[in-house]
């Protein structure tokens, strides 16, 4: 696992396995694919290709660039690198802070099977958006910086190493182990101040007390985080998915602290929420323009962090939960 992989931050999509033999009954429900109304695929096994298997051909070099700019963002396009116009992202975390081990790692936030899922449609920007669009999100976000060019080398390197990461996979067919395990609510609202205590227990050996990791090398030699910060002035911006506490509690639980896996999760449920409450309570830039984030305001998630929103519950309750009596009760798909 790469350095910077180890991190804590970070959350926010969930495995859910299909439960074939229900699909077999007859009276069984069967889902469907919401962009064909066809029966869904059942997600692929988990595997990865070998980036090292490639040729030292255009191709190859294309896909381990973009491979470089997931595993070395702050080295490559980082705010300490020698050349002004190559400082695109606006801190110093990696995208595999959040995406583990270069995105290849089973319910860490992976990126395989990603490239196979767009375009789709997308609440938060509502309207069909592209894996350019994706990856300057999380630019503008998670990374705190610029959008990429589209059509730069940069950008057309990251699209290639997702599309190889997707090797073989159909398109808009589900891939078992992508996002991180997704937790059921819980009855209370997450807890700051307990989460304190299991931030100090867990997570500031690695992180610091004072939340702010640590460095690889120095500050200003581009070399980034060993350990990222999960608060202040170099962590995402409030417009990150992390920020959502369900989105982290999750990334939390499947992965860490250091070295776990999601088959064996060290924290609780509880602990895990208690704790992403308590990192995203702290300092950290703040993304202008967020109120136009989810134009359709009946399809803002539960726990974004910030509003406005289409009900009447508290900022703080959409913050911290409890999330369960917000939540809209599932239509039933059952014909009369």
């Amino acid at each position: 696992m790469g350095t910077a992989a180890k991190a804590m931050i970070g959350v926010a999509v969930f495995a859910a396995g299909v439960a074939v033999a229900m699909a077999l009954r007859p009276d069984a429900q069967v889902s469907k694919d919401a962009d064909t109304g066809q029966p869904a695929a059942t997600p692929a096994a988990w595997s990865v290709p070998d980036i090292d298997a490639l040729p030292d051909d255009p191709w190859g070099r294309t896909v381990r660039h973009g491979r470089d700019l997931i595993a070395r963002t702050a080295a490559v396009i980082g705010p300490e690198v020698a050349d002004p116009a190559r400082r695109l992202s606006g801190n110093n975390l990696n995208c595999q802070s959040c995406h583990l081990q270069a995105g290849t790692q089973q319910f860490g936030l992976p990126l395989v099977g990603v490239f196979a899922d767009f375009p789709q449609y997308r609440g938060r920007s509502g309207r069909v958006n592209t894996i350019e669009d994706r990856i300057n999100g999380c630019m503008t976000r998670s990374m705190n910086g610029k959008a990429l060019p589209e059509g730069g080398e940069d950008m057309v390197a990251i699209v290639a190493y997702l599309k190889f990461l997707s090797s073989g996979r159909p398109v808009g067919a589900p891939t078992e182990g992508r996002g991180s395990v997704r937790l059921a609510d819980l009855a209370r609202a997450a807890d700051p101040v307990r989460g304190k205590a299991v931030y100090a227990q867990h997570c500031a050996v690695c992180h610091g007390s004072d939340g702010a990791g640590q460095r690889a090398g120095k500050a200003g030699d581009a070399k980034g985080y060993t350990y990222p910060p999960l608060w202040g002035a170099d962590s995402y911006n409030n417009g990150a998915g992390m920020g959502r506490v369900t989105t982290a509690a999750g990334f939390i639980r499947s992965n860490m602290p250091l070295g776990t896996l999601w088959q064996a999760p060290v924290l609780s449920e509880e602990q895990a929420f208690d704790v992403a409450a308590y990192f995203n309570s702290q300092p950290r830039p703040q993304r202008a323009g967020l109120e136009r984030d989810y134009p359709r305001l009946e399809e803002k998630p539960v726990d974004a962090p910030y509003g406005p929103y289409a009900d009447d519950f508290s900022s703080e309750q959409h913050r911290f939960g409890p999330f369960g009596p917000m939540r809209k009760p599932a239509k039933s798909s059952a014909k009369p």
